[in-house]
């Protein structure tokens, strides 16, 4: 199962993010496509497009099906589920020539379906015509969307198939077996669950290892019947029927260390035709790995370290510091923009670091000694350490350092991006979940190194790191929100995309009247599943609770959904 990347976010408003109540994986299958092709039949292809800020953006597509006009899609889409959100769906499907890219011409567009997440979830089950351009029938072809809920808990299989002695259906070579997997469903219906790689010219196939969630396969029912299905393939889409059985997962964890579960492939209609037939081969299961999904607060109960580091922007755009309309003038009677955003996130993630000392940073000025631009100085001015003792610690810095520098310029923060990155990097080899670091970065205009900050968020983003920008002032952001992925996937300059978003922007002028909390609401809310995102994909369990962190504040932070 090949996991889609989260689904846009949320656009932000002063309540705070949407909550995202779970996620939910959609399976796709169509019948009675239009046939484009001369000589063969339409290879489809399923388009899942997202609208974000009224424009449609692609999410993510399904394989390409040879020759097939009644296709069941193996490919899994999972995105976030929001109630209180309408969130627009839109699939088209396409004929694909060649390579796995859309074509142009309007023979290559089958047809196309629009509806919402939420229709799709009510009614568990969406068949729906598929249309043409202006509003024209697609002849009778329809497309017939599942959903299911991915509960947080309930985890995820990965499973080793390989078959031995199966039947030859080619002439002049072997057999090219692929294997499918359906659930029975309640109402005897059935769903395909996984289709195996081909594996060419092999009676004896070893198939890759595969992962699906413990509710895909059997809806967390060990007893549920499960249809297998061992095919030769053919690229016209005539596939030989090899052989068949029926499993359940309680059979399949059967397997222990040394012993394999084994199932005969059998083929019905040679069994009532043949007195001495057995099977059409074996299909054997050689491994089971059960793994759990974990949730945000299982990492930080286990001991995970959030580490905080604030980088200020002291560029001459800020104004003098002395003259009242300055951004970071100090009024002894109300904390500037620069200090309200400081304390609304810092104070909640020192909940979550036990020694409470936090990195403060700036860039853009000219600093003591020799008054040298700078774009990486800390405001401590003790380069061997840059920490400061608790928030309150983080403000005398700042207040500290104002008098002594010269706010100058450019806007550059690649390079402190590129300094926390690699400190979470550590010694590029992480292998347990101790640490977790979030960058928040203040400042008043747009970044002057657009493509180097491009480039380093694109690194940033295999380390455990999040980054949060918090625009001050009143200047245009525009342009800085292509930094927050949420529109789309953000890309260096060579085009390479970021391995998770990992960024979230937001003006500081939106939550002017609103609490610090929602501020705070605002801009932490992604971390949680971010920082779930970063150890799965590593593949690293949480570590084991520690008595005397099992009992920090539960902020905010800690109770944002992750799932």
């Amino acid at each position: 199962m090949n996991d889609v990347d989260e689904a846009t976010s949320p656009a932000t408003s002063l309540s705070g993010p949407a909550t995202c109540v779970s996620k939910v994986e959609l399976r796709v299958s169509c019948k009675s496509l239009l046939d484009r092709d001369t000589l063969n039949k339409s290879d489809p292809c399923v388009v899942l497009m997202v609208q974000n800020n009224g424009q449609w953006i692609e999410l993510d597509r399904t394989e390409v099906i040879k020759s097939n006009l009644h296709p069941i899609f193996g490919k899994v889409f999972s995105l976030d589920y929001y109630f209180e959100e309408v969130q627009k769906l839109r699939f088209e499907v396409y004929d694909i020539h060649g390579t796995h890219s859309i074509g142009t011409r309007d023979d290559d567009f089958l047809g196309g379906m629009e509806c919402t997440l939420g229709q799709i979830v009510a009614q568990k089950k969406m068949v729906k015509p598929l249309l043409l351009k202006y509003g024209k029938y697609a002849g009778k072809s329809t497309i017939t969307v599942h959903a299911e809920e991915i509960s947080g808990n309930n985890g995820y299989v990965e499973l080793f198939f390989c078959a031995k002695k199966l039947d030859d259906k080619d002439l002049f070579s072997k057999s090219d077996p692929f294997l499918e997997i359906f659930k029975i469903n309640d109402d005897g219906t059935e769903q395909l669950v996984h289709r195996t790689e081909v594996i060419k010219n092999n009676l004896n196939p070893v198939w890759e290892p595969f992962k699906v969630s413990l509710m895909s396969l059997c809806s967390c029912n060990e007893d549920r019947k499960l249809k297998c299905l061992v095919w030769d393939y053919d690229s016209r889409g005539k596939h030989d029927f090899i052989g068949e059985f029926y499993a359940t997962f309680r059979e399949m964890q059967k397997i222990s260390s040394g012993n394999k579960v084994t199932w005969d492939c059998v083929n019905p209609k040679y069994k009532q035709k043949k007195r001495n037939y057995k099977n059409s081969g074996v299909v054997i299961l050689n491994d089971l790995k059960l793994h759990r999904v974990y949730s945000f607060l299982d990492y930080i109960m286990g001991g995970c370290q959030i580490h905080f580091t604030v980088a200020i922007d002291f560029t001459a755009s800020n104004g003098d510091p002395r003259n009242s309309c300055s951004l970071h003038y100090i009024n002894p009677y109300q904390p500037n923009e620069y200090l309200k955003a400081l304390i609304a996130v810092g104070e909640i993630c020192q909940d979550y670091d036990s020694d409470k000392r936090f990195s403060a940073l700036g860039f853009g000025a000219r600093i003591p000694p020799n008054y040298e631009v700078s774009h990486d100085f800390a405001i401590n001015f003790n380069p061997e350490d840059d920490e400061c003792e608790e928030i309150q610690g983080v403000v005398e810095a700042y207040q500290n350092c104002l008098p002594k520098i010269q706010l100058y310029g450019p806007t550059n923060v690649a390079p402190i991006i590129n300094r926390i990155a690699k400190v979470a990097a550590g010694d590029g080899n992480i292998k347990d979940a101790s640490c977790y670091h979030i960058l928040l970065i203040l400042t008043d205009g747009v970044v002057t190194d657009m493509a180097d900050t491009r480039e380093a968020i694109v690194r940033a983003s295999y380390q455990p790191l999040s980054i949060i920008i918090v625009g001050v002032g009143n200047a245009d952001f525009t342009d800085m929100q292509i930094l927050d992925g949420d529109d789309g996937v953000l890309r260096s300059p060579k085009g390479e995309p970021v391995l998770r978003d990992i960024v979230q922007f937001v003006p500081f002028r939106d939550f002017k009247t609103a609490s610090p909390a929602a501020l705070a609401k605002c801009v932490l809310a992604e971390v949680p599943g971010q920082v779930v995102e970063y150890f799965s994909h590593k593949a690293i369990s949480p570590m084991s609770p520690m008595r005397e962190l099992l009992s920090p504040i539960l902020s905010p932070l800690a109770t944002t959904p992750t799932e």
